[in-house]
């Protein structure tokens, strides 16, 4: 395991590659890691409804956006929590296939927008092909880095994310940068993956395990500590209910689910 950021960033970036890779030929990812690392695929659209529902979407949620863009990806449904509104600015970080993007272009409607953010070339690409083919208009998505966001000043309304932060080699710039776009009273809705146990060396060191959200996970009370540090406010962090379910099904037989969990973890920027 190597301990130099530029190369583990490039494998997780490899790794979502190769996701979206076999998004776009229609083979989708499969169910085993969070973030589509170290899975089995069978290609199966049964499958990742199954998945999605495990983490907390609807038929509805499916039926209702391309189905190239549900990757099976993600630990929860920060649409459900985000009480998006008619005429919002939403900003999607780590925006995969657009998948949350999608649904949540349908909540802010025509005079709302939504904006998604990869590092990851080919999901940029897959995003966008999925929205052209659909013919969404109040919908874009950016190539960009989660700490350094291409992304103006007080700009966006609402930050959703799904299982990324913990993928970040500098999660408390992530909570900066996010707090930079935020307008002021803007909200962060989020569901990753954290820590609630001090991670064993071996999982911590794992390129496949950081790669599937489970490595890179940060303590929770780190997360809170970072968040209030960069200066937000209301800081809520609520573990799923069915966090353990969840989080034992990427890796069956290494007991993770004693060590991490799946959060939903809201704030907010203070009022001017």
């Amino acid at each position: 395991m190597t301990n130099n950021k530029e190369e583990i960033r490039d494998f997780i970036r490899k790794n979502y590659t190769e996701v979206a890779q076999k998004g776009s030929e229609g083979g989708g990812c499969c169910g085993g890691g969070c973030c589509g690392g170290g899975c089995s695929c069978s290609g199966s659209l049964v499958d990742i409804s199954e998945i999605s529902a495990k983490i907390g979407y609807t038929e509805g949620d499916l039926s209702n956006v391309p189905p190239e863009a549900n990757m099976g990806l993600g630990c929860g449904n920060p649409i459900a929590i985000a009480a998006l509104k008619d005429g919002e600015v939403v900003l999607d970080l780590g925006s995969g296939g657009g998948f949350d993007c999608f649904l949540a272009r349908r909540q802010v409607g025509e005079t709302g927008y939504v904006i998604g953010v990869d590092m990851t070339p080919d999901m940029i690409k897959l995003a966008r092909n999925n929205a052209e083919k659909s013919g969404y208009t109040n919908v874009e998505f950016r190539l960009g880095e989660i700490e350094h966001l291409p992304v103006a000043d007080s700009s966006v309304d609402v930050i959703i994310l799904n299982c990324v932060i913990n993928l970040s080699l500098d999660k408390e710039q992530v909570f900066k940068d996010a707090l930079r776009v935020l307008k002021p009273g803007g909200r962060l809705s989020t569901s990753d993956v954290v820590a609630t146990a001090q991670l064993p060396q071996n999982l911590k060191q794992d390129l496949a395990l950081i790669a599937s959200c489970i490595g890179g996970a940060e303590y929770v009370e780190d997360i809170k500590a970072m968040l209030q540090k960069v200066g937000f406010k209301d800081i809520r962090l609520t573990p799923k209910d069915n966090s353990r379910e969840i989080v034992k099904s990427w890796a069956p037989d290494r007991n993770i689910e004693d060590f991490v969990a799946s959060y939903i973890i809201e704030a907010t920027k203070e009022e001017n």
